[in-house]
């Protein structure tokens, strides 16, 4: 017997598009405009702040994994935030290897590995709408082994890579919710 989580997902059916490194250094600041396809980040080291349009900012720190379902537009940044650079989420997406916000050189003070998938469902839209918005769990071992995987088959591209991705992103969107249920959250 099936529970009702895992029927969501299933019918979902995730399919991971991309994973990049996303490090920051000094005071920075990006906007993102409204992208309308799930996203997810894990914090490595480090600390950010995220704004999402609607929504109180919190600050993410290492460990700490966040699920936008729909990704409506958002400000990332330093604790201590500079003028916003404003990003095309769709261009930043094509895009393949690390994201860097502020200086450009030398260790960053916040890494991250983020990344966005797409729903291969007929209509998706009924079955995000049960999700939160957004989803933050603070330092989740699990979901950050499962988001190395997804990046390293996204980098990698050995044979049978889209399927290893399909069923990691499966794992974390059952992962992310059992976190939030647990957080409180219905």
């Amino acid at each position: 017997m099936s529970d009702p989580l895992s029927e969501v997902v299933r019918l979902l059916r995730p399919r991971a598009v991309f994973a990049n490194v996303i490090s920051g250094k000094g005071n920075w600041a990006v906007r993102y405009g409204k992208y309308g396809l799930p996203s997810f980040c894990i914090v490595l080291s480090g600390t950010a702040l995220l704004t999402v349009d609607g929504h109180e900012p919190v600050s993410i720190g290492a460990g700490d994994f966040v699920l936008l379902p729909t990704t409506p537009a958002f400000t990332l940044s330093s604790l201590v935030p500079a003028p916003p650079v404003f990003l095309d989420p769709n261009v930043v997406a094509s895009g393949r290897g690390e994201l860097r916000y502020g200086e450009q050189h030398g260790s960053p003070d916040m890494q991250s590995l983020g990344g966005a998938f797409l729903f291969e469902s007929a209509d998706p839209g009924l079955l995000v709408s049960l999700l939160p918005e957004v989803v933050h769990i603070r330092d989740s071992a699990r979901l950050s082994q499962l988001v190395t995987m997804v990046r390293e088959e996204s980098a990698d591209q050995k044979p049978g890579s889209e399927y290893m991705q399909s069923r990691l992103v499966e794992l974390l969107l059952v992962e992310a919710m059992r976190a939030s249920a647990a957080n409180g959250a219905p």
